[in-house]
């Protein structure tokens, strides 16, 4: 019984992990800022997302593209750290930011728009770059091609 429990949560931790990485980019007025991302693009990526994770680094997060873009929603259930979750427009504009959500909250956090991504920080992080509303989101294949 101790090792399938072990099992699972060895499974768990392992799922929790997205399959794409990349550099992501976030144009502030107080310059660029570089932020090391896993990208989350399948439902199951998604569905697991920032879950059981005990630490993110400084500069890590956390991306979750939707394609089409699309209203969405996100909570806090099983997630141990909080977080900012930066919602972003189709155009690869700040369109929202929900700063500092509350660890294994079951409240929805909804976009309150149509959407391409979803980028999740630390918590406090978008203060500390001074990330606001209409602020750019640069990564490649982010924006389709125009």
């Amino acid at each position: 019984m101790a090792l399938g429990l072990f099992a699972l949560a060895l499974l768990a931790q392992a799922s929790a992990f997205a399959a794409g990485t990349g550099t992501l980019v976030l144009k502030t007025e107080t310059g660029d800022h570089n932020f090391n991302i896993e990208v989350a693009t399948t439902k199951r990526e998604q569905a697991v997302g920032l879950m059981f994770r005990r630490s993110l680094p400084e500069n890590a997060g956390m991306l979750f593209i939707y394609e089409p873009p699309q209203p969405a929603a996100m909570w806090m259930k099983n997630t141990l750290i909080p977080l900012d979750m930066v919602f972003v427009a189709p155009d690869g504009t700040v369109l929202r930011i929900e700063a500092n959500t509350e660890p294994f909250s079951t409240k929805i956090i909804p976009s309150e728009g149509t959407i391409s991504a979803v980028l999740e920080l630390n918590a406090g992080q978008a203060d500390k770059i001074g990330l606001k509303r209409g602020d750019k989101v640069v990564y490649p294949g982010l924006v389709p091609a125009q």
